[in-house]
C-alpha cells in the first residue's frame, strides 16, 4: 500500500528544485504494525516532502523510525512522474494502488559479452602483500568511462588475456569477483576493482615453474594499459537490502575481494548511500599464510576500530598460529572454535552466510557446523539445505 504525506498541490520550478520527496519504507505505524514479520513494516511506502535545509535531520528520523529511503526525488521530478497537479493547474493520471514489489533484485547482467568486449584502462595496481610475505597479489582499479558497465556488490566480471593459447586460438575469459562496491574506489561510479594473486606452481612432472597466463597478465599489467572487459555476471554472492541483516562472511586468499566491496557498503560509503545504513553484525573470517598476506589488513582494521560493534574480524593465520590441537590453524579451525555463537546467529532468519576461496575449506566448515547443530538435534547437512533454499548460505569456491 502507498500513502502520501505532506503533499501540496501546486508546485513552480524554483520551489520545486529546493524541496524533495522521500519514497519511504518500513516507517514505524502502530505497535502491531511495528513488528518486523507485519506486511504493512516490509511493504508499506510513504511519500515525505521535505525542504532543502531539513534533508539530513530528517534522514535521521526516518531512520531511527526505523524507515528504509527507496528514492529521493525533487519535487517537480516527482510531479512530472507521479501524476500530481503542475503548475499549469492540468491534472495528470491520478496514482493507483501500488502492485507487490518482488524479492528480485534489478541485477544487471552481461552488458559486455566476449564477442564485444569493453576496453578499459587501468588506472592503478598496488601490491597487496607486505614484506615478508607469500606471492604476489595485487589491486588494480579500471576506468569505466564511456561504459555502459554497471554491476552489484558480489558479482564479477570476465577479462580477456591478449594473445593465443597452445592451439593458436584466443584466451578464453577469466573471471574475477569485483572487489569494490558499484561506486568504485574513486567514488564516481566509473571504476572497477579487482583483487588478483599471481597464479605459479611447479609441473608435476618436469618440475618447470609454471605461470597463469590471465593472473600473470593482470599483475604485470602497467597503468594505462588497455583492459577487455565482460560482464558482469553472478546472482548468488549479492548482498540483501536489510539494514539489520547479520553478515558472515569466510575468506581465504583473494576470497576476500567480493566481502572487500560488502564491507566498503556497509561501512565506508554511508554518506554515498543515504538509502542503506547498515546496522547489524558484519563477521569477517579470513584465512591466510603469514600476517603480511592479510589482504587490505589496514583498511579492515581501520573500519573495526571505528565500529566496534558492528564489525568484528577473526583471522587464521596458518604458518603462526596453532590450532587447539597444535597444528597449523585453518579457516575451519577458526570456524570450529566459533561455532556455538555462529549456530545461534545463522538460525536468524536474517543472518546470511558467504564462502568465498579455496573449495577445500568447505568440509571442515561443515564439520564443525555439523557438531553444534547436532547439540539442538538438528542435522546440519539438512538445515544446510534450507538455508540453500532460503538463499542464506552463498558459496563461491574454485
Amino acid at each position: 500500500m502507498k500513502t502520501q504525506m505532506g503533499f501540496g498541490v501546486k508546485t513552480n520550478t524554483e520551489y520545486g528544485s529546493r524541496t524533495f520527496v522521500y519514497e519511504v519504507e518500513g516507517l514505524r505505524q502502530s505497535e502491531t504494525t511495528d513488528k518486523l514479520n507485519n506486511p504493512i513494516r516490509s511493504s508499506g511506502t510513504v511519500y515525505i516532502t521535505v525542504p532543502y535545509a531539513r534533508m539530513n535531520q530528517e534522514m535521521r528520523r526516518i531512520t531511527r523510525m526505523g524507515g528504509k529511503i527507496v528514492s529521493i526525488k525533487t519535487l517537480s521530478e516527482y510531479s512530472q512522474t507521479n501524476g500530481q497537479t503542475t503548475n499549469t493547474g492540468e491534472k495528470t493520471k491520478p496514482m493507483t494502488q501500488a502492485k507487490p514489489k518482488s524479492d528480485k533484485k534489478d541485477v544487471p547482467v552481461n552488458t559486455y559479452r566476449p564477442k564485444n568486449p569493453f576496453i578499459g584502462k587501468c588506472l592503478s595496481s598496488t601490491e597487496l602483500v607486505q614484506e615478508g610475505g607469500e606471492g604476489t597479489v595485487r589491486h588494480l582499479v579500471f576506468d569505466l568511462s564511456g561504459s555502459e558497465l554497471k554491476y552489484l556488490e558480489g558479482q564479477s566480471i570476465g577479462i580477456i588475456p591478449p594473445g593465443t593459447d597452445a592451439n593458436g586460438k584466443p584466451h578464453k575469459l577469466r573471471l574475477y569477483s569485483i572487489a569494490s562496491t558499484r561506486h568504485g574506489d574513486n567514488l564516481d561510479d566509473q571504476t572497477v576493482s579487482l583483487c588478483v594473486r599471481r597464479l605459479e606452481y611447479n609441473h608435476p612432472e618436469t618440475g618447470e615453474r609454471i605461470y597463469g597466463v590471465c593472473s600473470s597478465y593482470l599483475c604485470g599489467m602497467e597503468e594505462g594499459a588497455d583492459v577487455a572487459i565482460t560482464g558482469p555476471v553472478g546472482k548468488e554472492m549479492l548482498l540483501p537490502d536489510d539494514e539489520n541483516a547479520t553478515i558472515i562472511m569466510i575468506a581465504t586468499g583473494t576470497g576476500i575481494a567480493p566481502f572487500r566491496a560488502f564491507i566498503w557498503r556497509m561501512f565506508k560509503e554511508r554518506e554515498q548511500n543515504p538509502d542503506y545504513q547498515f546496522k547489524g553484525l558484519a563477521w569477517l573470517f579470513f584465512g591466510c599464510a603469514y600476517t603480511p598476506n592479510i589482504l587490505y589488513k589496514e583498511e579492515l582494521e581501520e573500519l573495526q576500530r571505528q565500529f566496534p560493534d558492528n564489525f568484528r574480524v577473526t583471522y587464521a593465520i596458518s604458518r603462526e598460529q596453532k590450532n587447539k590441537d597444535g597444528g597449523k590453524m585453518y579457516i575451519q579451525h577458526r570456524i570450529q572454535e566459533n561455532a556455538e555463537e555462529l549456530w545461534k546467529e545463522i538460525q536468524k532468519e536474517n543472518t546470511h552466510t558467504y564462502i568465498c576461496g579455496l573449495k577445500g575449506m568447505e568440509g571442515g566448515i561443515d564439520e564443525g557446523m555439523s557438531a553444534v547443530a547436532s547439540q539442538s538435534n538438528e542435522d546440519w547437512s539438512v538445515y544446510q539445505k534450507q538455508l540453500k533454499k532460503d538463499h542464506r548460505w552463498h558459496v563461491e569456491t574454485y
